[in-house]
């Protein structure tokens, strides 16, 4: 199997900026109101209460990478809730650096458009992430953005065979495979989390659920051949012993790796 690997998640929260600009709300409406009276509107037009994507402020960027000098996992915080331009553009400088395989689960269908939209609103730059084979003709055969192009991986996607109603969730998935699975929260508790002022929370959920999908995609190269039954073995010892090592710092992984013995 080729390094690098760059999986990764995001967590975001509803963009009561944008939506308070876009429904041109009274100047002294709160947050709370504004978002209120749409969930109301859309309570009463029979319409689900999900925030369109471009509507979805991010959060957080967790990321698991992989290359031949080992194993990091690293995340993208908007601490101060103003630098999410700041938190898009760093991980596409990530891609831009190291041009890494990326891998998620639906990044196709959620994370990945909902940078698109954010990116776009803050100016972010991402010239090789884009690159369809104008810059490089390798990438008009293999590029991020084509959906059956194995450099950017969305694992759902590819393991539903490309049919929605064949789409499994991530937590079941990695259960299913013996791996912990979600801990502390799901993505319903996330905007509540961030308004009782548990960003930490967020992020330790939001990296739990970023190495669930690398332990998956590592049961998918040993299902494709791109490990052995030994290398695979080897590779799930070495996030093991990471895990160990940042456990110190980071109950998570404490309460990650009890959950997977």
């Amino acid at each position: 199997m080729a390094w690098p690997v760059l999986v990764f998640d995001i967590e975001s929260i509803p963009d009561v900026s944008g939506l308070r600009q876009l429904r041109d709300a009274p100047a002294g409406a709160t947050d709370a109101e504004v978002y209120a009276a749409w969930l109301q509107e859309r309570k009463h037009a029979g319409q689900s209460d999900f925030m369109p994507l471009h509507l979805q402020r991010v959060l957080v960027i967790s990321c698991v990478f992989r290359n031949a000098e080992g194993l990091r996992v690293h995340s993208f915080v908007d601490r101060d809730n103003a630098s999410e331009g700041k938190v898009v553009q760093t991980f596409f400088n990530a891609i831009e650096k190291h041009v890494p395989q990326l891998v998620s689960w639906n990044g196709g269908g959620f994370d990945l458009p909902v940078l698109h939209y954010r990116g776009l609103r803050h100016g972010v730059v991402a010239s090789r992430y884009w690159d369809l084979g104008e810059d490089d003709r390798e990438f008009k055969w293999n590029n991020y953005i084509s959906r059956y192009h194995m450099r950017h991986l969305d694992l759902m996607d590819l393991l539903a065979m490309y049919q929605p109603r064949a789409n499994a969730p991530l937590d079941a998935m990695a259960k299913l495979c013996g791996f912990p699975g979600k801990l502390g929260m799901d993505g319903s508790q996330v905007y509540p989390a961030f308004l009782d002022g548990k960003l930490e929370d967020i992020r330790r959920y939001c990296e739990t659920d970023v190495m669930n999908t690398y332990l998956l995609y590592c049961r998918f190269q040993k299902m494709r051949g791109g490990f052995t039954e030994a290398e695979y073995d080897q590779e799930i010892g070495l996030v093991k012993q990471a895990l160990a090592d940042l456990s110190g710092n980071e109950p998570h992984w404490q309460e990650y790796l009890a959950a997977w013995e």
